[in-house]
């Protein structure tokens, strides 16, 4: 998760087991307004295998049924889905088992994927292959209910998409707007608070100056709007809002994750 960054820094704030994993969350983010609720990624999904839940340690619950029951969204009501990009802890959870078949998980939604993602899924490079796997996306396109965007674009009232390729090819970030506050999506580009610093890039991104440049625009922009900033990976901070700090960035005012959040 930290790349090249010495394990005395980062293990100090995310104290890895002894197998030298560390507590991550996979936070979704739900909009609703002007007649649609937007469920933005949809975390893992239940489909894996005995032997991948415990190499990563997979923890079953909230899961996102409960977790939008909570915020008063059954499933059901999800009209869309914003999928940042189609890595398996972003979008394992769109398809669901139902006897022999994949369905959509959430079943009255259409899912947005950017085009150049969806192309990086069907031909990955060797480093993201086990990443993409094509039973959490195909299904979508198999019955219709996918499309496609294609680069920066504000496809609702108050949200906006924006590229961020440093991670993986294709990945897509979310600007809302409203009611005089801004917050930003910022999925893998910026994963934990301890990434807000520019040098802490993951050793999964396929271009780390590439997402050292990206993550210092959106910062920038994000602490000149006094902007919030979920975070989709970090346990125990669901929203910080940056602040610069000499040449790097670090954070203002956060809001805790809750055991739903």
């Amino acid at each position: 998760m930290f790349g090249s960054v010495p394990r005395p820094l980062w293990s100090k704030l995310n104290p890895p087991d002894d197998r030298n994993r560390i507590r991550l969350a996979m936070r979704c983010l739900l909009l609703e307004g002007h007649g649609r609720r937007v469920l933005v990624d949809v975390g893992l999904g239940d489909k894996n295998d005995a032997k991948f839940r415990e190499i990563f340690r997979v923890e079953d619950e909230p899961t996102l049924e409960t977790s939008l029951e909570a915020a008063g969204c059954p499933i059901g009501n999800v009209t869309d889905v914003l999928l940042t990009h189609l890595h398996f802890d972003h979008a394992g959870g769109s398809t669901v088992r139902a006897g022999e078949s994949l369905v959509p998980r959430v079943p009255n939604a259409r899912y947005y994927v950017q085009k150049r993602n969806w192309e990086n899924a069907h031909a990955p490079n060797p480093r993201e292959r086990a990443s993409y796997l094509r039973e959490n996306f195909d299904p979508l396109a198999d019955q219709g209910v996918l499309e496609f965007w294609d680069g920066a674009g504000s496809p609702w009232p108050g949200v906006s998409v924006i590229p961020a390729e440093g991670h993986t090819r294709g990945q897509q970030l979310v600007r809302i707007e409203g009611g005089g506050t801004v917050v930003y999506y910022v999925a893998d580009l910026i994963p934990t608070t301890s990434h807000v610093r520019i040098p802490f890039v993951m050793g999964y991104d396929i271009a780390a100056i590439e997402t050292m440049a990206e993550k210092r625009a959106l910062l920038e922009r994000a602490a000149a709007e006094n902007a919030w900033v979920c975070l989709e990976h970090d346990p125990l901070t669901a929203f910080a809002r940056p602040v610069a700090e000499g040449h790097d960035f670090a954070w203002g005012d956060r809001i805790a994750a809750t055991p739903t959040s």
